[in-house]
């Protein structure tokens, strides 16, 4: 074998070996994120009748009404949704999916006759909205989903003229309410709790509790600025050439990447250096690459 190809060999070897670290890392949350989900409705929900949302929560009501245990339901009404999502998402987010779903309906199942963590029905709806909540967000960082009314609302939207995120409140607060006639209306109530207690979890586990924001300053003292942020915050700075739309002058525009705790003091350091400048955040999810670390500040 000639030296190059001794090279490319090694170089598809270690791709392997770290397609196959990336994936295993991805199956141990989604089994993480399932058994937290899982623990969350069999220990503090379902004993205490409340329900979750989607499909999860028509899941449990059929279970409750007919006496076939949950995870039968959970495996059984998701799979139309795998199917759409294989076919709009992809084959990674229906595979992904599909085996969380069987580790949520397999814990399920083990964890059903447990005791419950508490017979105290508001404690009940905050420790089980946020376990649900965890195990959800884990599972969509990684790639999966432990849902599949998700994949509905996402066709939906093409259709109608809502949002995702409107179209799957409407459903579940639909099903929510059905709980009432069942369960009875503070049931309902509660259930709405865990809902929303949930839905705010999942964003600080997918988001993060650590916040980025980026950073655009459009200053005649771009310089003084940018030194100020790099000395007393520790963060670089990025340089970017625009013009005026009505002066037509050519103006230096800050961008950076702060994190949310550091908001505050950017504003400080603009207000102090130049007051009328123009400032701008936005929210960032995520970020990869780039040297985002903190520099050292002495």
């Amino acid at each position: 074998m000639l030296p190059n190809e001794i090279s490319i060999a090694q170089q598809i070897k270690q791709h392997k070996k770290i397609t196959k670290t990336k994936l295993a890392t991805k199956m141990l949350f989604l089994t993480l994120g399932a058994i937290i989900m899982a623990i969350g409705l069999e220990m503090s929900l379902i004993p205490n009748k409340l329900i979750d949302g989607g499909i999860t929560g028509i899941s449990i009501m059929m279970s409750s009404i007919t006496g076939i245990p949950l995870g039968i339901f959970l495996v059984v009404l998701n799979i139309p949704f795998l199917y759409l999502g294989y076919k709009q998402i992809g084959r990674s987010f229906a595979l992904s999916t599909t085996y969380a779903i069987l580790i949520l309906s397999l814990t399920t199942s083990y964890l059903h006759h447990s005791h419950p963590f508490t017979d105290d029905v508001l404690l009940a709806t905050i420790v089980g909205g946020i376990l649900i909540g965890i195990g959800v967000g884990i599972a969509i960082r990684f790639g999966g989903c432990l849902d599949g009314s998700e994949t509905l609302a996402i066709l939906l939207n093409k259709k109608i003229p809502f949002s995702v995120g409107q179209i799957i409140l409407f459903m579940n607060l639909f099903i929510l309410g059905s709980a009432g006639f069942l369960y009875g209306f503070d049931r309902f109530m509660y259930s709405l709790i865990a809902y929303f207690i949930a839905f705010k979890t999942i964003d600080i586990v997918t988001v993060g509790l650590d916040e980025s924001k980026s950073v655009w300053i459009i200053s005649d003292k771009s310089t003084e600025i940018a030194d100020q942020i790099i000395h007393r915050l520790g963060r670089g700075v990025t340089f970017l050439n625009g013009k005026g739309g009505y002066s037509k002058e050519d103006k230096n525009i800050i961008f950076c990447i702060v994190t949310r705790l550091e908001e505050s003091k950017v504003k400080t350091i603009v207000e102090e250096v130049d007051p009328s400048a123009m400032l701008a955040f936005a929210n960032i999810s995520e970020i990869q690459g780039g040297t985002f670390k903190k520099k050292d500040i002495h």
